[in-house]
């Protein structure tokens, strides 16, 4: 059995994308939390007013040797948009920043070089904002946040915003799908 690792990204609303990574093959967890802020064990109504610092996100753990770091940034950056600065559709504010929390050096390189290429090859028509941002204090988000689109499908919130998101992955990424 081959090591597990971790990558933490902020895309949004961790409902909206928790769903998306929780489908991968190789992926073995996906809980959402908060990082990059200010505050110790911050609540989500603490991060929801947007004075903690903190953007809701999600930690991945996966199997490096069934899906890459890389194709978890390709996935990433196809579900989200990463041009919008502090908001993702009607969610605004830092806590909704797109943003990736890097381990160590070598996530860091691989993130930047993978930023890179997407704006060299003009993937998007608008920079790309996504915070490049080293992983520090992580906190896991209350219970009622986990597994939120599989608890609740039927919800207004995950039918218009998170099903196409899951509609997208299942078009794009067809092949890695559990």
């Amino acid at each position: 059995m081959s090591e597990t690792k971790k990558a933490v990204f902020g895309g949004g609303c961790f409902w909206c994308i928790e769903p998306v990574f929780s489908r991968v093959k190789g992926v073995n967890a996906v809980e959402p939390g908060y990082t990059g802020g200010h505050v110790k064990n911050p609540s989500y109504q603490e991060v929801c007013m947007g004075n903690t610092g903190h953007a809701e996100v999600i930690k991945i753990e996966f199997d490096p040797q069934v899906v890459s770091y890389s194709k978890l940034l390709e996935i990433f950056f196809s579900v989200h948009d990463p041009t919008t600065l502090n908001r993702q559709g009607a969610d605004i504010g830092d806590q909704y920043r797109s943003a990736i929390f890097y381990e160590d050096e070598k996530q860091k390189k691989e993130v930047e070089d993978f930023v890179k290429v997407l704006e060299e090859k003009k993937v998007f028509k608008k920079p790309i904002v996504t915070k490049i941002e080293r992983l520090t204090d992580y906190y896991s988000a209350e219970d009622y946040h986990r597994q939120y689109y599989d608890n609740n499908p039927g919800l207004p919130y995950c039918q218009f915003i998170i099903t196409p998101k899951i509609k997208k992955l299942s078009n794009n990424f067809g092949d890695i799908l559990k």
